[in-house]
Parts: C-alpha cells; sequence; structure tokens
C-alpha cells in the first residue's frame, strides 16, 4: 500500500503515520519527493483493513495499493526519477553517462592505456573486470585483488570512477574497498544472498539482467536491494537469449523504454554484450540512448584481438573515440519524454 501525503503535512503527521504502519505489521519507507511525502506499506502479513483506514489520519490525502509486486521499486512508490552518485557522477539526470574499459583488467599497462583514451575520449567511469564468471573452469577468471588495485591507480590517475564486478558475498566488502560502484552480474541477477548482501553496503549497485530474465524479475531482484536498505542501484540491459543464432545476445531495447516506465530507477544499455558484435555497438548505443537509456557500458580494449575475454565485442580505443563524436550528436532530444512518465 502507499499512503500519500498532503502537501502541508507536518513531519510530526508523517510519523505518526509510519508508527500506525508498524503498528499494523508492515515495514515503512519513506520517499521524499519534491513536493510531498509518500510512505510505503511493504509486506504480506499485516492487517491490510487497518492501513485503508489511514485516509482519515491527519495529513493523509490517500492510501492505494501498490498493483506491480515489485513496491519500492515502482514508479507508483516515488514518481520523481531517481538519481544515482557514483563519486560525483550523477547516472538519471540530463546527461547521458559512458561508461568504458576491458571486460577483465590483465595488465598495468593495458588497464591504464585503456583508462586515458576512455577518458580523453569522454567517458565518465571506467570499467573493467576483476573477478570474471566463464563458463569455462579453464578460461581466464580475472587478476583478483591485483587486478583490483590497479584499478584504484587507474581511477587516481584519470579521476574516473571505477564499476566492477562482485561475484560471491565473502568479495563484497574487499571489492568495496577498491570500486566506485559494484556489479551483479548477469548470471548472477538472482543470487539473492548476495543481493541481500549487497542491500547493507553503502556503495551503488549496477545490476545487470539475467540472459533468461523477465522484466519483472529483473525489477524483483533491484526489490531485493531497495527492500534490504540501498537505495542507489542503476539496471542494466544487456541482451537476452532468444533464438537468433546471428548475435551473442538479442538486445530488448523496448524493455528499456518499457521499464522507465514502470520504475523510477536508472536504466543503462551494454551494446558490446547485447549484440556480440563491434560492428554494431556503435549503432546499438544510439539506439539505446533514442529510446531513453541514461547511459551506456561499454567494451574497450587497446587490442581486442590480443583480449584474454570479449575480443570480437570490444572496441579499440579508435573505434570508441570514433562511437564518442558519434554520440556527441543531441540523441538525448529523440528520447520520448513518456518514458519517464512525465
Amino acid at each position: 500500500m502507499i499512503i500519500a501525503m498532503s502537501i502541508d503535512a507536518t513531519e510530526e503527521e508523517i510519523q505518526h503515520v509510519v508508527e500506525r504502519v508498524e503498528e499494523c505489521g508492515f515495514r515503512a519507507h519513506i520517499s521524499r519527493g519534491a513536493e510531498r511525502v509518500v510512505i510505503g506499506a511493504i509486506g504480506s502479513s499485516g492487517r491490510r483493513h487497518e492501513l485503508e483506514a489511514l485516509r482519515a489520519a491527519p495529513g493523509v490525502e490517500d492510501v492505494m495499493p501498490i498493483t506491480h509486486p515489485f513496491k519500492l521499486v515502482s514508479r507508483q512508490f516515488k514518481r520523481e526519477q531517481t538519481i544515482v552518485n557514483v563519486s560525483g557522477v550523477q547516472i538519471g539526470g540530463p546527461e547521458v553517462i559512458v561508461i568504458a574499459g576491458p571486460c577483465s583488467v590483465e595488465s598495468r599497462d593495458q588497464i591504464l592505456t585503456t583508462a586515458r583514451a576512455v577518458r580523453a575520449a569522454g567517458a565518465h567511469m571506467l570499467r573493467g573486470g576483476a573477478y570474471k564468471p566463464r563458463t569455462s573452469p579453464y578460461d581466464f577468471q580475472g587478476l583478483g585483488v591485483e587486478a583490483l588495485r590497479l584499478l584504484k591507480e587507474a581511477r587516481d590517475e584519470t579521476g574516473l570512477p571505477v564499476v566492477t564486478e562482485v561475484m560471491s558475498t565473502e568479495d563484497v566488502d574487499l571489492v568495496a574497498e577498491y570500486a566506485d560502484m559494484l556489479q551483479v552480474g548477469a548470471r548472477n541477477m538472482q543470487n539473492f544472498p548476495l543481493l541481500r548482501r549487497l542491500a547493507t553496503t553503502p556503495r551503488p549497485i549496477l545490476l545487470k539482467r539475467g540472459p533468461s530474465a523477465t522484466i519483472k524479475e529483473w525489477l524483483l531482484a533491484a526489490e531485493y536491494l531497495l527492500s534490504g536498505g540501498n537505495e542507489n542501484v542503476v539496471l542494466c540491459e544487456r541482451g537476452i537469449k532468444t533464438f537468433e543464432t546471428e548475435l551473442r545476445n538479442t538486445l530488448d531495447l523496448a524493455a528499456v523504454a518499457l521499464v522507465k516506465e514502470l520504475s523510477h530507477l536508472p536504466v543503462i544499455v551494454d551494446p558490446s554484450h547485447g549484440t556480440g558484435r563491434r560492428s554494431l555497438i556503435a549503432a546499438a548505443a544510439k539506439a539505446g540512448i533514442a529510446i531513453g537509456a541514461d547511459g551506456l557500458i561499454v567494451e574497450v580494449h587497446p587490442c581486442p584481438e590480443r583480449a584474454l575475454s570479449d575480443g570480437p565485442q570490444s572496441l579499440d580505443l579508435t573505434e570508441f573515440a570514433q562511437m564518442m563524436r558519434g554520440l556527441s550528436a543531441p540523441l538525448r532530444q529523440l528520447a520520448p519524454s513518456t518514458c519517464v512518465a512525465c
């Protein structure tokens, strides 16, 4: 249920409603918008009829049910767009944010060269894998702690905030020590112990959509993070598995527009994994922005043919600079305003 407070509701009236929500057996989540406060009553074992009676409480304008299974993520709960601050980079605001870097950190020279180049081309954040989930146990698994140290060095030199994947609950504190944003990879989207643990960390979370996940499942995964206390969540559409065999994945751009209608969370697009073909990345990136994405995450490598992972879908430094120049056109003007439920 959502309890919408009136514009002139006092803090005392707001706290009274919070106390009543908790007395009814629900958890109260407060969303303070530009004009009014909304209180979400979260849970299924409470006394619903008593919540409906809160229409008579001082300062309450209305009490409404949340129709979606995801509650805190829903735009019904919070109409205003959430802006996630990652060490000064604002994801979800008017500027399209570009995150770039290699699939995996392979060496000091590789990550520093890439970081300098993507910063010069206009990237806002640096990506790079320290721990790599690979389909085969014989493939390169990442450099681990050494890679985290190299990412920190690259951040210190370039000023680019770092996002890297965390794969297990045991690694959360370690990765958070080095990274500005923690990524939940597609394979871990429904790793619920990991989501619960990440809900308690102060770091923002980048939540990738699973390759076979529905939009509802994706948003419910985000609900784990918000319900646990971490409201700084960015969603990432990275392509899903379909019957198509010519591409690594099918980039579901319609999902980006729909999620912007359903949720207040920022959404970015991964055209690298979404296509698996470097020749298509620039076009897919433009399409993502045009449909309303708040940003992009792109794989970039100084020499893709020597990459230890995802070389065929990685841009080289020159190609990334060309892509960025192509994105300098006012693509944001193409994004339909209906995607943000104006």
